[in-house]
């Protein structure tokens, strides 16, 4: 989660919304991600999707049963959707997501053998995301 937030802190220097993500197998980062939305005019363009797509094709496979996916916030249902048709082995994040997670609006979103682990260093990834919108209002 370490390296997640580290990218996270990537994406908040860009004047992104501070969410990163790394997807581990075999006990190795094969891929990272941070948001990437105002960069590339994409809103697709989250942490989860470009670290699914790096692992992907890093792999060259579509699928991520063995990987562990690490994430700062929450899926959001768009991710959580992709994950689950990547069938990835397990999701770890840390702060969730009230307004946009996916459990909040489709619990059952991801593939049934996800193994799901949540609040990992939540106050570190939350309190990131609280700073980040404290300076955007002011």
């Amino acid at each position: 989660m370490k390296i997640a937030l580290r990218e996270a802190e990537i994406a908040r220097e860009s004047g992104e919304i501070p969410v990163g993500a790394v997807v581990v197998s075999q006990n190795q980062v094969i891929a990272r991600g941070h948001n990437q939305t105002e960069l590339l005019k994409d809103v697709t363009a989250h942490a989860e999707m470009i670290a699914v797509t790096a692992a992907t094709n890093g792999l060259q496979n579509k699928y991520l049963n063995d990987c562990t996916l690490y994430v700062t916030l929450e899926p959001c249902p768009m991710c959580a959707g992709a994950l689950a048709w990547a069938q990835l082995g397990k999701l770890v994040y840390g702060a969730s997501d009230e307004k946009r997670g996916y459990s909040r609006h489709e619990p059952s979103l991801l593939h049934p053998k996800t193994v799901i682990v949540s609040g990992i260093m939540e106050f570190e990834c939350g309190e990131l995301l609280r700073q980040f919108f404290r300076e955007r209002r002011q």
